[in-house]
């Protein structure tokens, strides 16, 4: 079977740093941090981080009200961020009715907030006289995938990828494939979450969540450093238009890059601990399904999320792959980590860092952890020839995933 390339022409965030792909990498660039203090967690006995990165209001009313009553803060997050990726791509009505455009977006589980509302309300009386019969359609888990497809009329294929840190990376590979095998030509993808203490208890029971630093929140979190404590849990979303190469040039389509590689692989020696060998093995995948050696890739936009195991467990693979020749930093120092929705946010930055040439540091990497210290850290803003990269996300439950990307020529 001949497979297709795929190529990417649009795409649209909701970040700690507002709307847009283009406010996203303004912020990146001038080094600011969307890390505040949350008030909340402090009422909330034992937890003991008081940090986010929440997305700033906006108005969700652009979304006719038909489809907004069905969605959460997170399937609104995906929604606002599908349509500006169908925009930048120049996806019309008959596009999405086509049946050959699909969805392919995922959360890590239904909306958190919508779920502790009703059982507040069930609790008082254990009645559900009050419950409203959208509840469902707000915290199925597929329901960014859903509500997207609703709100578009998308009669194509829906998906809904769950797999925690690596759910965008993997909504956008598997839909990669799709085009590729020829079974969809355009595919909406990436991933949405929001924000919940119970998200960011969850990291501090583990004692993976960053609580030394609630007093100056934007020193948080701080990846591959030696003062590094752990995760700050964020919120947004990252959607991407996919297509095929045909079809962009068919359509006189910008292309903004070139997805040539992906891998997904599982590592079953921990549910909770990474591994550098699984992580190596993922990218080696990758590089394999790129037909690429790893002389050729450029730069590795790393998952670094700022705990102290998975920070040297992901060196250390970078370091077996590529040596210490690739540079290689993380975004999460300054959007913190929006789980599902990481992948999808972290690469739309890769494809720009492509365009412009452009690598974009580590923030608050200041002093390296010698054991994060046999790779090429970017330490700044740096302009440099980039033609391929990689992405890498990596979740607990062991799902690893990496995927490449190219800048796109002819």
């Amino acid at each position: 079977m001949s497979l297709r390339r795929v190529v990417i022409t649009g795409m649209g965030a909701l970040s700690p740093f507002g709307r847009g792909v283009d406010t996203l990498m303004e912020g990146l660039l001038q080094g600011r941090s969307g890390v505040r203090n949350i008030p909340e967690l402090a009422n909330i006995q034992g937890m003991r981080t008081r940090v986010g990165a929440l997305v700033p209001e906006f108005d969700p009313a652009e979304i006719p009200r038909k489809f907004r009553r069905s969605m959460s803060r997170m399937s609104v997050f995906a929604t606002l961020a599908a349509k500006d990726a169908a925009s930048q791509g120049g996806i019309e009505g008959e596009h999405f009715r086509s049946g050959r455009l699909g969805v392919s977006i995922g959360s890590t589980v239904g909306s958190p907030r919508t779920i502790q509302e009703f059982f507040d309300d069930f609790h008082a009386d254990h009645s559900v006289e009050r419950m409203k019969s959208t509840l469902f359609f707000h915290i199925m888990n597929h329901s960014c995938a859903a509500n997207v497809g609703h709100a578009f009329g998308i009669t194509g294929r829906i998906v809904s990828p769950s797999a925690a840190c690596s759910t965008g990376c993997l909504a956008v590979g598997y839909a990669a494939e799709m085009i590729s095998m020829g079974k969809q030509d355009f595919m909406l993808c990436g991933g949405a979450d929001e924000f919940h203490p119970l998200t960011a208890g969850t990291f501090d029971i583990m004692n993976a969540a960053s609580v030394r630093h609630n007093d100056s929140p934007g020193s948080t979190p701080r990846p591959f450093d030696a003062g590094r404590d752990g995760v700050v849990c964020a919120e947004g979303s990252g959607v991407l238009l996919l297509e095929s190469l045909d079809s962009a040039l068919g359509r006189g389509a910008g292309i903004l890059a070139e997805i040539i590689g992906f891998a997904s692989t599982s590592d079953p020696e921990s549910i909770a601990n990474p591994n550098a060998d699984a992580i190596a093995r993922c990218m080696r995948e990758a590089l394999r399904d790129a037909g690429l050696g790893p002389g050729e890739i450029d730069y590795v936009n790393a998952h670094a999320t700022g705990t102290a195991l998975g920070d040297i467990a992901e060196c250390e693979a970078i370091h077996a792959v590529f040596g210490d020749r690739v540079p290689a930093s993380s975004l999460k120092g300054n959007i913190g980590h929006a789980m599902a929705a990481s992948g999808a946010l972290e690469i739309s930055a890769s494809v720009e860092m492509l365009r412009r040439e452009t690598l974009l540091p580590t923030h608050n990497l200041e002093d390296i952890d010698p054991s994060c210290g046999s790779i090429r850290h970017v330490r700044e803003v740096t302009s440099r020839p980039i033609r391929t990269l990689m992405k890498n996300n990596f979740a607990l439950g062991g799902v690893n995933s990496s995927i490449i990307l190219r800048r796109f020529h002819r």
